[in-house]
C-alpha cells in the first residue's frame, strides 16, 4: 500500500496533463519486452530500429521489462503551458537533470550497460538521455502521437468534467479500481506487504495509452510528482484479452459483466456470486455510467444487461 497524504495547497494545483515522455518510454519498454499491448498491438520495425541508436541503447539499459524500478529522470512531469510544447520542454527537463541525481537513479537499476555507467561518471547520462528519447521519438512515436494524443485529450476532458461537477475527491476516486481517495490520501493499492507513505508538495494527474490497463507513480520528488493512470475509451482488447479487461474495472465488476449476457436484476447477482445487495448495486451503477451495461424496468424489477460495447470485451 502506497499512501501519498494531500493537503488542501495540493489538491487546489491538482492539474490533468498528457506526458509524450511517458508514452515513450512504456513504447520503449514494450519494444524491449517484445511485448504485445492489449490495445495497440506489438510495436513496429521502427520501434526496433530505434535501438541501434547508441543513446536509445543506453536508456533502454536502465529500464525493467518486467516489474522493476525506472529513473524518474526519464519521465519528467508535463510542464504547465501549450500541449504542442510538451515534449520539447520535458526534453529540456531531462537534460537539464543534475548528475548526482542521475547518478543516485541509474545506481538503482538492475542492469545498466558499461556505456550508462561511463555515461554516469563523465556527467553525460542526462543529456544523452535527453538525445535518445528524441531519436525514440522520431522513429517510433511521431506518427502516431496525433491519434494518440486525441484519445488522452478526450480523457482529460471527461475527468475534467468529473472534477467540475462531483468535485476533487470524485476525480481522485475515479482513476483506477486500486486507487482510494480517503478524504486526506490517495490509498494505492499494490502487490506488495510493506506500507509507504508520503506527503507531495505537487501532483500531476497524468492518462498514459501505452502502459494501459496499469498505473504507476512517480512520489520521490514531492515536488515533482506524477500518478500515471489509464484512461478510458481506448478502444477493444485485442484478442479478447479478460484479464486486461479484469485489471481495468476490477475482478468483481468483470465477473458480473461476465454474467450479464441476459438481463439480470441486483438480488438475483447477488445471489449468483454470494455478494451483498449493496455491494453489486454500487459495482451496477459504475457500469451503468460507464456505458457498459444497460437497465430497464420490468415492473418492479429493475433488469441490467451488458451493452454491444461490453459485449465486444469478453
Amino acid at each position: 500500500m502506497i499512501t501519498a497524504r494531500l493537503d488542501a495547497d495540493v489538491l487546489a494545483r491538482i492539474r490533468l496533463s498528457s506526458s509524450p515522455a511517458a508514452e515513450a518510454l512504456a513504447w520503449l519498454v514494450a519494444t524491449l519486452a517484445e511485448r504485445r499491448h492489449p490495445i495497440f498491438g506489438a510495436p513496429g520495425p521502427a520501434a526496433r530500429f530505434a535501438l541501434r541508436d547508441r543513446d536509445v541503447r543506453m536508456i533502454a539499459s536502465t529500464l525493467p521489462t518486467g516489474k522493476g524500478y525506472m529513473p524518474d529522470l526519464l519521465t519528467p512531469p508535463p510542464p504547465r503551458g501549450a500541449a504542442d510544447l510538451v515534449l520539447a520542454e520535458q526534453l529540456d527537463m531531462v537534460a537539464a537533470t543534475p548528475a548526482d541525481v542521475a547518478a543516485f537513479q541509474v545506481a538503482a537499476t538492475k542492469h545498466p550497460s558499461a556505456d550508462a555507467r561511463r555515461a554516469i561518471e563523465n556527467g553525460t547520462f542526462a543529456v544523452r538521455a535527453a538525445q535518445g528519447l528524441a531519436r525514440f521519438w522520431s522513429a517510433a512515436m511521431t506518427e502516431s502521437w496525433s491519434g494518440l494524443r486525441d484519445r488522452l485529450d478526450a480523457d482529460i476532458t471527461a475527468k475534467s468534467k468529473v472534477m467540475a461537477t462531483e468535485g476533487v475527491g470524485a476525480l481522485l476516486g475515479s482513476l483506477h479500481t486500486h486507487i482510494r481517495w480517503t478524504g486526506g490520501a490517495i490509498e494505492l493499492t499494490k502487490n506488495r506487504s510493506w506500507h509507504w507513505e508520503t506527503t507531495p508538495t505537487d501532483l500531476v494527474l497524468s492518462p498514459v495509452a501505452l502502459t494501459w490497463p496499469t498505473y504507476y507513480v512517480q512520489l520521490e520528488d514531492p515536488e515533482n510528482a506524477v500518478l500515471y493512470y489509464p484512461p478510458q475509451g481506448l478502444g477493444v482488447p485485442t484478442g479478447a484479452d479478460r484479464t486486461a479487461v479484469s485489471r481495468l474495472i476490477g475482478p468483481t465488476r468483470a465477473t458480473l459483466l461476465r454474467d450479464l449476457h441476459v438481463p439480470r436484476s441486483t438480488t438475483d447477482l447477488s445471489k449468483r456470486h454470494q455478494l451483498a445487495v449493496g455491494t453489486v448495486s454500487y459495482h451496477l451503477s459504475v457500469l451503468h455510467e460507464s456505458g457498459l451495461v444497460t437497465k430497464t424496468r420490468a415492473k418492479r424489477t429493475v433488469l441490467y444487461q451488458r451493452t454491444d460495447q461490453a459485449e465486444r470485451l469478453q
